[in-house]
């Protein structure tokens, strides 16, 4: 018969307790750190998703007023088509102006405008100011339009499935 003998505890030495200490300090420190760098990281990409989601226009007015600080960064401009301003200048390339109150920006857009595009209908532009100038060059062309509007032009709109809204 095998008889085990159980063993005492084992002393431990004073400097392999503190160096057993110094390393749970190092771990609990290097595990703080990574979680604030996890954190960071977390919280920057949430504001990133957050500031970039939200889509938003300016007026003309505001974009007038803002001019310096826009630059030349592409922003949303909404402003109703000045009557008689419309101009062919292409098959793809328009330039009309655009108004909200007594301003009045020249817009250069190039690429295909939409079937609703015309003279004196609230439009949201995508673009950027030329240079120093106060020429809007666009992009995309947005038409607003609303239940009044189908009403008074049937057969016009499409709906989301692809259907003339009537």
């Amino acid at each position: 018969m095998n008889v085990v003998a159980a063993s005492a505890p084992t002393a431990v030495s004073p400097v392999a307790a503190a160096a057993r200490q110094a390393r749970e300090r190092r771990t609990k420190r290097r595990l703080w750190l990574v979680g604030c760098i996890l954190a960071g990281a977390v919280g920057f990409l949430l504001y990133k998703v957050l500031t970039s989601a939200i889509v938003y226009f300016k007026t003309a007015n505001e974009a007038v007023a803002d001019r310096a600080s826009l630059g030349s960064s592409t922003f949303q401009l909404e402003g109703v088509v000045v009557p008689g301003s419309v101009r062919h200048v292409g098959p793809e390339v328009i330039d009309f102006t655009i108004s909200s109150g007594a301003t009045r920006i020249a817009v250069d857009n190039s690429g295909t405008p939409p079937q609703l595009f015309q003279s004196n209908i609230p439009v949201v532009l995508v673009g950027h100011f030329v240079g120093q100038s106060d020429t809007f060059a666009s992009n995309q062309i947005l038409v607003k339009h609303s239940n009044q509007y189908i009403a008074e032009y049937p057969g016009r709109v499409k709906g989301p499935t692809g259907k003339v809204v009537k």
